[in-house]
C-alpha cells in the first residue's frame, strides 16, 4: 500500500506547473489570489465555477487571462435576455436543395467556456448548459455528441440586486463545484492596478504555458490525495449539518429551507483534495476542508424568509457550523 509520504513526493515533483501558470496569470490579473486558487482547484477538479462581485473586478479578464496561458480551445458567451438556446449548443439547419439536416455546434464545444453575466439571461437558457455541464455532452435532435476535454464552465455574474439580472435555477446553481465571491482589491494592489491598466493601451500579453496533458496528469494525482476516514466523516456531518442543524445540536430551527446535496459531499472532498495539491500534499487535513467549505456550499443551501428577516444567510449558517461542529 502507498504511504502518504509517497504521494506527497509524488505531488511534488509533479505541481511545478501551478507556479508557472500562477506567475503567467499575475502579469496581467493583480492580486486576487483566492479568485485564482479557486480556477485552479476546478480545473483540478474538472468542476464549474461561478463567480460573484460587482462590475469592473477583473472577473472576466481572470478567466481569458487563465485560458490564453493554457494551450486549450476558449470560447466566450455574452448572456443576455434575448440569447437563446441554441445560441449555447448549437442547433439542426436544414438544406433543401439536398433534404438534409445537418449540424452547426455552437460555442459550448470548447475546452474552457466562459459563461459571463451568466444571471443576464432567462432560465431556459441556463437550462441549456445542464446537460453539459452534468453529463459533457449535448443533445442535437437525436444525436448526442461529446464535449471535449477537459471542459469547464466558467460562468460570472453580477450581485442579483443589480438591474436586469435573473436567479439562477437552484438545479443549475447545483452543477457548479464552487461559488467565488469577488471582493475589491487592497490599496496597494489598487495602485498597482493603476500603473499597469492606467493608459489606453494596457500590455496584455500572456503565453500559453501549459499543456491541457499537464492538468489530466494532475487530476489522477489529486484522486490518489489520502483522505483520513475521520476526515470523511467529518465533511459528511458538515454537509448533514447544513439538513439536519438539530441533529448536531445547532441552534438554526426553521432557518434552512432545504440544505447541501449528496453532490456538495463529493465536491467538497475533490475541493479539499485539490486544496491540498496546491500546497503540496499528499494528505487533506481538516483545515483545506474548511478553507475550502463556504466556496462548496454557500449556493447549496438555501434559507427561509424567516431567515432573511433576521439577516442570516447561507454563508452564515455555514460559517456556524464549521464553528460549532467538532473537528477530527
Amino acid at each position: 500500500m502507498i504511504t502518504t509520504q509517497e504521494i506527497t513526493n509524488k505531488v511534488q515533483e509533479h505541481y511545478g506547473w501551478i507556479a508557472t501558470l500562477q506567475k503567467e496569470v499575475a502579469r496581467v490579473v493583480v492580486g486576487q489570489k483566492d479568485l485564482v486558487d479557486g480556477l485552479l482547484i476546478g480545473l483540478l477538479t474538472n468542476g464549474h465555477v461561478l463567480l460573484e462581485g460587482v462590475p469592473g473586478l477583473a472577473k472576466t479578464l481572470t478567466v481569458k487571462t487563465l485560458a490564453s496561458a493554457i494551450h486549450t480551445g476558449f470560447k466566450r458567451i455574452q448572456f443576455t435576455p434575448d440569447l437563446l438556446p441554441a445560441d449555447l449548443v448549437g442547433t439542426l439547419i436544414y438544406n433543401p436543395r439536398e433534404g438534409v439536416f445537418t449540424t452547426k455546434h455552437g460555442p459550448i464545444f470548447s475546452n474552457l467556456v466562459l459563461a459571463d453575466e451568466i444571471n443576464r439571461a432567462p432560465a431556459k437558457v441556463q437550462s441549456a448548459l445542464l446537460e453539459a455541464m452534468q453529463e459533457r455532452q449535448v443533445t442535437l435532435g437525436d444525436q448526442t455528441y461529446k464535449l471535449p476535454d477537459p471542459f469547464l464552465v466558467l460562468a460570472t455574474q453580477n450581485p442579483l440586486e443589480q438591474e436586469g439580472t435573473y436567479q439562477l435555477p437552484e438545479a443549475q446553481l447545483d452543477r457548479f463545484m464552487l461559488k467565488l465571491k469577488i471582493d475589491y482589491p487592497s490599496r496597494a494592489e489598487e495602485r498597482q492596478i493603476l500603473d499597469m491598466m492606467g493608459t489606453s493601451m494596457p500590455k496584455l500579453d500572456v503565453q500559453a504555458v501549459i499543456d491541457p496533458k499537464e492538468i489530466i496528469k494532475a487530476r489522477e494525482l489529486v484522486n490518489s490525495i489520502y483522505i483520513d476516514d475521520r476526515v470523511k466523516d467529518y465533511i459528511v456531518d458538515v454537509v448533514f449539518a447544513t439538513r439536519e442543524p438539530s441533529a448536531y445540536k445547532l441552534q438554526m430551527a426553521g432557518m434552512i429551507r432545504y440544505g447541501a446535496s449528496p453532490r456538495a459531499t463529493i465536491a467538497l472532498t475533490l475541493a479539499a483534495r485539490a486544496k491540498a495539491y496546491l500546497e503540496g500534499r499528499g494528505y487533506v487535513t481538516p483545515q483545506d476542508v474548511k478553507s475550502i467549505g463556504l466556496n462548496v456550499l454557500r449556493h447549496r443551501v438555501a434559507v427561509t424568509y424567516e431567515a432573511e428577516a433576521e439577516d442570516m444567510t447561507s454563508e452564515k449558517i455555514i460559517e456556524k457550523v464549521f464553528a460549532n461542529l467538532p473537528v477530527p
